[in-house]
């Protein structure tokens, strides 16, 4: 555990404002009545089945389309185009398979512009901070599918964006390789002071990583509860599946996720 990590966010103030926001596609609607206000420097798991609108609610705040009804905020602004300040990283890692690991972690720099020096300088310490020294010159083909994640990871953080919106990153691995990764995404995301808005639809995922949980109905996606997660900022992930109260908060958000099955367990049907 880096020993750098804050036990508390930066701030609690607030820096994505949804205010009754309602989605609509033609006439299907993928998400209505949401409030929801993502604090600085939180990580906040977006929990729900499949289809709810939990990545309707990362594309808004990108700026890639905007509500149908209800205002979007971003640091007390409101999101009417690209959201500049976030960096997305979905399910597939999109790197460019005709460069090296150093060199899509470039991309972003080479956009703005940065000189020739200070592109070096970022790529050697992300390569650093991801744990890719020794694979700076190989190409995604020549990696694994951890190293490809970490890989787009560096590429994302070389942007430097102020939060990181992550749809499902670690979905499509194994459970060992996704539990590396989830320990190096939370202690990273701490360590760099980043706020991260993460979708999933895994209940264990979203204990282990989040500081608070939107738990949503399905679609339309409506917020069920918002649960704070009762387990210290600086958790060891790997051994939280013996903990008492990892094991208590999984059942909580369980028991959200299915109200049909709680209401059965409270009046002892099977």
């Amino acid at each position: 555990m880096a020993d750098n990590i804050n036990s508390t966010p930066k701030q609690q103030g607030t820096l994505v404002d949804f205010a009754s926001v309602e989605k609509k596609f033609g006439e299907l609607t993928a998400v209505t009545d949401i409030n929801l206000k993502v604090r600085e420097g939180e990580f906040l798991c977006l929990l729900g089945p499949s289809g709810c609108g939990k990545s309707t609610l990362l594309n808004m705040t990108a700026g890639l389309f905007a509500p149908s009804t209800g205002k979007v905020q971003y640091r007390g602004k409101f999101v009417t185009g690209i959201n500049n300040s976030v960096g997305y990283m979905t399910q597939a890692d999109h790197l460019l398979p005709w460069r090296t690991v150093s060199k899509n972690i470039a991309v972003p720099l080479e956009i703005a512009g940065k000189s020739s020096n200070e592109t070096a300088s970022t790529i050697a310490s992300l390569i650093e901070t991801v744990g890719l020294k020794g694979f700076e010159n190989s190409y995604p083909s020549q990696l694994s599918g951890g190293m490809r994640k970490r890989c787009a990871l560096a590429r994302l953080l070389a942007y430097n964006p102020e939060t990181l919106l992550m749809d499902e990153p670690f979905g499509a691995l194994d459970a060992q390789l996704r539990l590396r990764l989830q320990i190096e995404l939370r202690n990273l995301s701490l360590r760099l002071n980043k706020t991260v808005i993460f979708v999933t639809h895994d209940v264990d995922e979203a204990v282990s990583l989040s500081d608070r949980c939107v738990v949503s109905s399905a679609r339309p996606g409506t917020i069920r509860e918002i649960v704070d997660i009762k387990l210290p900022r600086d958790r060891d992930i790997s051994a939280l599946r013996f903990d008492p109260e990892y094991q208590k908060e999984c059942a909580r958000l369980w028991h959200l996720l299915t109200p049909e099955l709680a209401a059965q367990e409270a009046l002892g049907v099977k």
